[in-house]
């Protein structure tokens, strides 16, 4: 059984049991045993049972951020010692970036991080589809190195002892939930920044992408209208010809819109294509569209910013491609 010990900081500890959680089907076939420094019972020193660990695991996933990079001992004592291993070949490390930050220079950015680009966890629509490339890169770590292995005879097999970590299954590593949480609330303030930022990035999102667009296609036009601070207009033209239209801008909850709405009329107030609400999971807040078009399980998704952009922004597009065949 390969032996896989998380790098991270407490900071990102929400971010660690959402992704211990999508390795439960590797640890149900066998295929993985996990640690994290939430395991260390009390009365055992902290920094020993550290360095117990890293220095016995087959796989190490340091899971970087912004709060990672600046903890000093998270960077300098647990990151240091695992390349280490790692350029000696006695680990694989693997970094899985769970938020912006500037990691690509520092001494792990050569190796190939987890997510197809290194893109941030944060960054997907869905958590989920980002822990789901790491748990890819996780299984075809643990093959190359069993394919590396010597086969072994049952009868040699039986005479090696046991490895350290499994031994200790028992007492340090008691078989336990990874999901011990608590609900988080949120007040009515952290609800009206999220509706303020989450629009703002969507105009921003538009603006960019509409500039992009521009410089990729000739004889394309965009205006991009920023008619106040709570909404904007968009439009595209194929020499001189309309050929795609939208208005977002920040809804009335009592008029029984979302918190933010999309229509392809323009800023109506009065009716729309798509409307988005924050909402929250318990940890973290986020948006669930109302209606869903054009995207995947959106009923049961919580979309961070990027993801409520790239959904509307998908929706403004079809037509756009649709019209230039």
């Amino acid at each position: 059984m390969t032996t896989l010990v998380f790098s991270y900081s407490h900071a990102d500890e929400a971010l660690r049991n959402e992704l211990e959680k999508h390795l439960s089907p590797l640890k149900r076939t066998g295929k993985i045993t996990t640690w994290h420094d939430r395991r260390i019972v009390p009365g055992q020193e902290f920094e020993h049972q550290i360095d117990l660990y890293f220095s016995q695991a087959d796989i190490i996933l340091l899971l970087i951020s912004s709060d990672f990079i600046n903890s000093d001992y998270c960077y300098e004592v647990e990151m240091t010692n695992a390349l280490e291993r790692h350029h000696r070949g006695e680990v694989v490390v693997i970094p899985v970036i769970l938020r912006d930050c500037a990691w690509q220079q520092l001494p792990f950015g050569s190796i190939m991080a987890a997510t197809i680009d290194g893109k941030p966890i944060t960054r997907f629509a869905s958590h989920d589809e980002g822990y789901v490339q790491v748990v890819d890169a996780v299984s075809r770590a643990i093959a190359n190195m069993e394919a590396k292995k010597p086969q072994q005879s049952s009868q040699h097999r039986s005479s090696v002892p046991a490895h350290p970590m499994l031994q200790a299954t028992d007492t340090i590593l008691t078989p336990r939930s990874s999901n011990l949480s608590l609900p988080k609330s949120f007040t009515d303030l952290d609800k009206d920044l999220a509706r303020r930022k989450g629009f703002e990035y969507i105009a921003r999102y538009f603006e960019n992408s509409l500039d992009e667009l521009k410089k990729r296609h000739a004889g394309l036009e965009a205006d991009f209208h920023q008619r106040d601070a709570d909404s904007f207009t968009c439009a595209v033209y194929a020499n001189g010809s309309k050929v795609g239209q939208c208005g977002i801008w920040r809804g009335s909850s009592h008029m029984g819109f979302g918190d933010i709405c999309y229509s392809q009329n323009g800023v109506t107030h009065n009716s729309c294509n798509e409307s988005l609400s924050v909402a929250d999971n318990g940890q973290t807040l986020g948006f669930r569209p109302m209606m869903g078009f054009g995207y995947s399980n959106s009923r049961d998704s919580l979309l961070t910013n990027e993801g409520m952009a790239g959904h509307l922004w998908d929706m403004f597009f079809a037509s756009i491609q649709q019209r230039s065949r």
